[in-house]
């Protein structure tokens, strides 16, 4: 277990505390169980992780969305939301889903938390409210993915991105 750890470690400026590698495993494993349905569907799922009233890292049930946007449920068993989560649906040449969007940055910046992003491609993204930064956790394939993706050619999928760069990247 230990060795699948390292190479997250590595990506961080700092070192992860217990509650971050708690909450990055949650958010991951939430992701990667919803995922398929996302594709399938060719729809966006989203929801919350957070704590509970014992002090418990849970997430929320996912909320269905529509092909480009999620609005989640409010959380009924979490006591204090530490981040978001959502899918991007299924792979689309007419979308660049393979990095959050601005809408997904100012959503998270609005409520005050942080967020994690699963791509059509299966990249598994963390947005920094605090920091203004985006990071990819892992790579393409990392995630569940749709067997259609192709590769963007347009440009190149960066390590991370500042708020500013993603939005003068990527146009979105």
């Amino acid at each position: 277990m230990m060795t699948r750890l390292i190479p997250l470690l590595c990506l961080c400026a700092t070192p992860l505390t217990a509650q971050d590698t708690e909450e990055l495993a949650l958010a991951r494993a939430t992701l990667s169980a919803i995922q398929p349905q996302s594709i399938r569907e060719n729809v966006e799922y989203c929801g919350y992780l957070g704590l509970d009233e014992n002090g418990a890292y849970i997430a929320s049930p996912p909320t269905r969305g529509d092909t480009s946007s999620c609005l989640s449920d409010d959380p009924v068993d979490i006591a204090v939301i530490t981040a978001s989560y959502h899918t991007h649906a299924a792979y689309s040449p007419d979308y660049n889903s393979e990095v959050p969007s601005g809408d997904d940055i100012e959503g998270d910046e609005e409520e005050g938390i942080d967020g994690y992003v699963a791509t059509p491609g299966g990249r598994f993204w963390y947005i920094d409210t605090l920091d203004d930064v985006l990071s990819q956790i892992c790579g393409v394939g990392c995630l569940p993915h749709d067997p259609s993706f192709e590769r963007e050619t347009d440009y190149v999928v960066q390590q991370s991105y500042a708020f500013d760069e993603l939005i003068e990247a990527t146009g979105q």
